[in-house]
């Protein structure tokens, strides 16, 4: 049924998503279920600001900071994005739910303040699984896995591997990314 429903409703929902979301350009994305998160997200949700579709129980800020790839960062449930010092995602980046990346800390002498530090860079092909945190001043190479539950707290520039543990460390090397 969905298959033949798909192909009737497709030039409405291009055309809503070019509406709602105008910047947004991965078309594989546009689905009825993310035009109608959108519409909610649009005129009720948390995250009005915000240029590309997001699930109602992320959370994301200053999203002027964040330069989102071509995958929707926070489609999936309960992320926290906090992009005030920047967040650079690469193309077809994969976050899962509960991901954390957080580019801005607290000076550990004042808590009042923020501590200013280079932005998040993750690298294309990547995959942040469920509950990984990504802390700031991060960079991660092109095809970096994260393993659920690991926290990131120092750079991993390299490419090409797997990460795991809190903090994390360099678990294996992987071959290079032969998806599209």
């Amino acid at each position: 049924m969905k298959k033949i429903l798909r192909p009737l409703f497709w030039p409405f929902i291009y055309l809503g998503m070019k509406i709602i979301f105008p910047k947004f350009k991965n078309k594989n994305y546009y689905t009825m279920r993310v035009l109608l998160m959108g519409v909610r997200q649009r005129l009720v949700g948390l995250n009005k600001s915000v240029s590309w579709p997001v699930h109602n129980s992320s959370i994301v800020r200053s999203p002027k900071k964040i330069r989102p790839g071509t995958k929707s960062p926070g489609i999936s449930i309960a992320c926290y994005i906090d992009g005030r010092n920047g967040i650079e995602i690469g193309e077809n980046v994969w976050i899962g739910p509960r991901v954390s990346i957080i580019s801005q800390n607290h000076d550990l002498n004042d808590y009042t303040k923020y501590v200013d530090c280079p932005p998040i860079k993750i690298g294309k092909n990547s995959l942040l699984t469920s509950n990984c945190v990504i802390l700031p001043g991060v960079e991660l190479g092109e095809h970096t896995v994260v393993a659920a539950n690991s926290v990131v707290n120092t750079s991993f520039p390299e490419g090409n591997q797997l990460l795991a543990g809190n903090p994390a460390k360099l678990i294996k090397k992987l071959e290079e990314y032969s998806g599209k």
